[in-house]
């Protein structure tokens, strides 16, 4: 009777250990699963690349952010003028500013004209981030 006992809980440590697997394989097989969501841009001959590895920015992206063409291209250069050197000062002060949320600085010249989608992408990048993180700028990012 006692090895009954030890075989049956044995069984039910198993079946435990499987159900769980069985779960993981769900999530991943998930269409909206956001464990690789990244977004590159680049363009050879102006010699800069973009890439957003973010959880949930894809997504958002496609979802949320207003279509391109929504907002002009003069105006999204003017937020990201403005969100782009304080968010590189947040980067530099690591004690006042979590530097998991700051990771590296942006190399970002407005006087450099990167195009529509660059600078579309950049600032809903900025409006996903404040919304995730809880973030504010001096320059109000919205939707």
């Amino acid at each position: 009777m006692k090895n009954l006992i030890y075989v049956f809980i044995a069984l039910l440590v198993i079946y435990g250990c499987a159900s769980s697997q069985g779960e993981k394989k769900l999530e991943t097989s998930d269409p909206l699963s956001t464990s690789n969501d990244t977004v590159r841009i680049a363009n050879d001959s102006l010699e800069y690349e973009i890439i957003i590895i973010e959880p949930g920015y894809n997504a958002f992206l496609n979802s949320i952010a207003r279509p391109e063409g929504y907002y002009s291209q003069n105006y999204l250069e003017n937020k990201n003028r403005f969100i782009v050197p304080e968010y590189n000062q947040r980067v530099l002060q690591p004690f006042r500013y979590n530097n998991n949320l700051y990771p590296q600085q942006i190399d970002y010249n407005s006087s450099v004209d990167y195009g529509y989608e660059v600078n579309y992408k950049l600032y809903y990048y900025f409006v996903y981030f404040c919304r995730k993180y809880n973030q504010r700028f001096s320059v109000p990012t919205r939707i």
